[in-house]
């Protein structure tokens, strides 16, 4: 594999890699060791994701600028649009689709994946390569993620209430107080730091660095996923290859339909060229961290009794990196080819 691709893609040949190694090593721990993992001493390995997931998006919001927010305030409908279609449009697609799936586990991750906020560092990305305002885009990022604990615990109890004959109905309330500290908190004290002026210096120059470890702290949560969650289950009992591919197929779809629901929008709407591209990848993406810690988390019993609901969420991520870098780059090969007409 050439250099040169895996210093572009590492991340995403990282997350093939990670969730195949994961699931062997799930599939081959023995169930005494995992039980001890799990209890006593060994809680510490179980609630590990718990402290990522909050590492990580310390570290995302620590290195979101800010600054450039107030741009996007002086017009801000584009950034309501864009998580309108990312907090309303996108759930009740996911909604939609869970009656196709061929398994509960699928039913309920592709709903984590629907209703999860909108990425924190990767929309901004892709904003910026394909020409967009990415203070609309770091806007969308800080207004999702700031209601995702009131958003995502509505429409997941909404869409799950009736799975198993009630059984599988959340707990609105403590699924909100976890989110509040584990999605919240980590945001706020993130952007926080950055009025620090060293620790706002520290950050703008060490970007790319506080973005890699953020990544590379990701890939650690869905080897645990993997390894600890999924894998066992598998060995006990698998999942039909024919709802992989319908669930993985309805991420797509719902993506795709999003940016186009999104794009239209903004063009009926009258939004500049630039606020276009940035609600194309704003209404749209949804981020991995909150995703998996929902799926996998034991604070919120979603992954005891649906061990495979991480998948989902992993297959909306990995298409969205496909999707998006294509998107970009064609939209910003364009915008180059007609400054060069011009």
């Amino acid at each position: 594999m050439p250099i040169a691709f895996l210093k572009k893609h590492w991340f995403l040949v990282g997350l093939v890699a990670l969730v195949t190694g994961g699931l062997s090593v799930g599939m081959a721990i023995p169930a005494d060791v995992l039980a001890k993992w799990e209890s006593g001493n060994g809680a510490v390995v179980a609630d590990a994701p718990r402290w990522i997931t909050r590492i990580v998006l310390f570290l995302m919001a620590f290195s979101l600028d800010s600054g450039k927010l107030r741009e996007s305030l002086r017009f801000p409908l584009p950034v309501l649009w864009a998580s309108l279609v990312n907090s309303v449009a996108i759930p009740l697609a996911g909604w939609g689709l869970m009656g196709i799936q061929g398994d509960q586990s699928f039913q309920v991750g592709l709903m984590i994946a629907a209703s999860v906020p909108c990425t924190l560092a990767a929309v901004s990305v892709w904003t910026r390569k394909a020409g967009g305002n990415d203070a609309v885009s770091l806007l969308t990022t800080l207004l999702t993620n700031t209601l995702c604990f009131l958003v995502t615990p509505f429409w997941l109890n909404l869409a799950t209430s009736k799975l198993s004959d009630g059984q599988a109905e959340l707990e609105v309330v403590q699924m909100m107080e976890r989110l509040l500290y584990a999605v919240l908190v980590p945001t706020i004290l993130g952007q926080a730091a950055r009025l620090i002026p060293a620790a706002g210096r520290f950050a703008t120059e060490h970007k790319p660095r506080i973005g890699i470890t953020a990544q590379g702290l990701i890939l650690v949560l869905v080897f645990a996923a993997a390894s600890l969650k999924a894998g066992p289950q598998l060995r006990t009992g698998g999942v039909a290859a024919g709802a992989i591919a319908i669930v993985w197929a309805c991420c797509l779809v719902i993506h795709l339909a999003a940016m186009t629901v999104g794009g239209l929008g903004a063009r009926l709407m009258g939004f500049s060229r630039e606020d276009r591209i940035a609600v194309l990848f704003g209404s749209s993406q949804k981020t991995l961290p909150i995703g998996v810690y929902l799926a996998t988390s034991r604070d919120i019993g979603i992954a005891a009794m649906n061990p495979f609901a991480v998948f989902p969420m992993l297959m909306f991520h990995a298409s969205q990196l496909f999707v998006d870098t294509i998107i970009a780059g064609r939209i910003a090969e364009k915008a180059s080819e007609e400054d060069e007409a011009a």
